[in-house]
């Protein structure tokens, strides 16, 4: 229910992290203005006694998001992947909430296991861990196949997940309805669509059989990629809360000091996963939409590995050029370009000026040519950009959510193995690849063939609905009631109601 009593889980989520020292600790690793502090601080203090008090052997702003649930936690993994927006201490601190979060027992997730599939664990399973990674929604234990003797990956949503998450999503949806109705300029980025999306995705990752279905379609797609590999999940032995796979044996992503000693090249590293993310989204329209450091391994063979697929992006085709083209146009430092794409694609109000804009993409864009990661501050960056989106009027787009968020974490992993990566450079020879492919005379021709192919689904369909069009035309229907009109019959039907049911009243009495 989205009612009132959200106040209450906002103003505790205020208080938690006032009560644990996180607020001042956000505030200031986000570099929040003065006056954005003080107010924050004022409207915190005196609810402070009413937060949740979390692990205090937790730093600040890891403990409050873990004691304020799971829809925090993954608002907490993306942050993780961004030491150039919160800092690399913070971001350090945050890595824990990837899969290294507190457990439930084995005997709970034993019993899940029989229950969903029908069996005791013993007839399935000739081994059964301790989990190895607990993450906000599921954790996972390593096990044997009875059958086969191959060891396998099993994972167990946690006892209780959706309900937590409903009760996060309900006061995320009460929030952006009130900030929607106190702040009108916010409107233009749609919270409520966004939290809907969210709900969307989040609600997605708690059916098992979903993710599943996304790793088997993944791994097809990208079995033609060299240096990368998708585990692919054994269907007889999941369900809505079980999930088994393949195991996946490598360093995680993560321990970039581990990767260097165990003699891979981070610098490879960091550019090939940044470039198949691109390729995923751009070639397939089909992408891994939680690519943080608890989601990837290094193997031993140098290969990538890719798991959990509870939250995937898709993208249609048209969307896909338009980004292609504004990312090349930023490659290009062709700012008139970007801009014009912007307006083609309807993402910039037609009645503003392409020029004002293309200047303002250029202040967005220059400052990233001629330096490296570490000479850019991208909190300063993102902060600009969002201004320059409210300027010109630029609604959010919620189908463009997930590719963005999965660019900014993808870029934060790249980071975290080589610091002085070029975003733009790496990303080039992908977005240049699809271009050649999307735009050339060859796609050209394929869209002729498209548009000849429906052309011929609907063309004995054609005279019928040309007749009725030009029928309609020739002898068009009465007007409907204006809603102004009919509101003043259902008014005056509404007095009429009224009046008979005072005379009959009098007459009883």
């Amino acid at each position: 229910m989205r009612g009132p009593h959200n106040i209450w889980r906002l103003i505790r989520t205020g208080a938690t992290f006032e009560r644990t020292g996180a607020m001042k600790v956000a505030l200031e690793a986000v570099e929040a203005p003065p006056r954005l502090r003080l107010v924050a601080r004022i409207m915190g203090w005196p609810f402070k006694w009413l937060g949740y008090k979390g692990d205090p052997n937790l730093p600040p702003v890891t403990r409050a998001i873990t004691a304020l649930g799971p829809a925090y936690i993954k608002f907490g993994q993306v942050l993780s992947t961004r030491p150039d927006v919160v800092g690399q201490e913070l971001a350090d601190q945050l890595r824990v909430l990837q899969d290294k979060l507190p457990p439930f027992p084995t005997a709970i997730a034993l019993r899940t296991v029989e229950e969903e599939l029908g069996r005791p664990v013993s007839t399935i399973f000739s081994e059964f861990s301790e989990p190895v990674a607990a993450a906000s929604i599921a954790q996972v234990h390593s096990a044997i196949l009875a059958e086969t003797g191959e060891r396998v990956a099993v994972k167990v949503l946690r006892p209780g997940i959706e309900r937590a998450f409903r009760r996060d999503l309900d006061a995320f949806h009460f929030a952006a309805g009130m900030i929607e109705r106190l702040s009108p300029a916010s409107r233009r980025l749609r919270p409520t669509d966004v939290v809907k999306h969210f709900e969307g995705v989040v609600l997605g990752e708690l059916d098992l059989r979903l993710e599943a279905s996304a790793a088997s379609q993944f791994g097809a797609n990208t079995a033609g990629d060299a240096g990368f590999t998708v585990p692919q999940p054994i269907w007889a032995y999941s369900g809505r809360q079980v999930m088994t796979l393949d195991w996946a044996e490598g360093l995680p992503m993560g321990d970039a000091a581990a990767i260097r000693a165990a003699g891979h090249d981070v610098v490879a590293l960091s550019e090939r996963v940044l470039q198949l993310f691109l390729s995923h989204a751009l070639r397939d329209g089909y992408f891994h939409a939680d690519m943080h450091q608890g989601n990837l391994k290094v193997a031993a063979n140098g290969n990538i590995i890719a798991y959990d697929f509870g939250i995937m992006g898709q993208i249609d085709e048209y969307t896909r050029r338009v980004y292609a083209e504004i990312l090349m146009g930023f490659i290009k430092r062709d700012y008139r370009r970007v801009a014009e794409v912007h307006f083609e694609a309807g993402y910039v109000p037609a009645d503003r000026d392409v020029n004002e804009f293309a200047l303002a993409l250029r202040a967005v864009g220059e400052p990233i040519f001629g330096m490296n990661a570490t000479q850019i501050s991208m909190a300063r960056l993102l902060a600009y950009l969002f201004e320059v989106t409210e300027r010109f009027g630029m609604q959010t787009r919620t189908e463009l959510i997930l590719l963005q968020r999965t660019m900014v974490v993808v870029e934060g992993v790249a980071r975290s193995l080589n610091p002085a990566i070029n975003m733009w450079e790496a990303a080039q020879p992908v977005v240049e690849t699809y271009i050649r492919g999307a735009l050339g005379p060859r796609a050209a021709l394929h869209d002729l063939m498209r548009t000849i192919q429906v052309l011929h689904q609907f063309g004995p369909r054609l005279p019928g609905l040309l007749q009725a069009a030009l029928e309609r035309q020739a002898d068009p229907q009465p007007a409907p009631e204006s809603p102004r009109r009919l509101h003043r019959v259902a008014l005056s039907l509404a007095g009429l109601a009224l009046l008979g049911s005072g005379i009959a009243i009098g007459c009883v009495i």
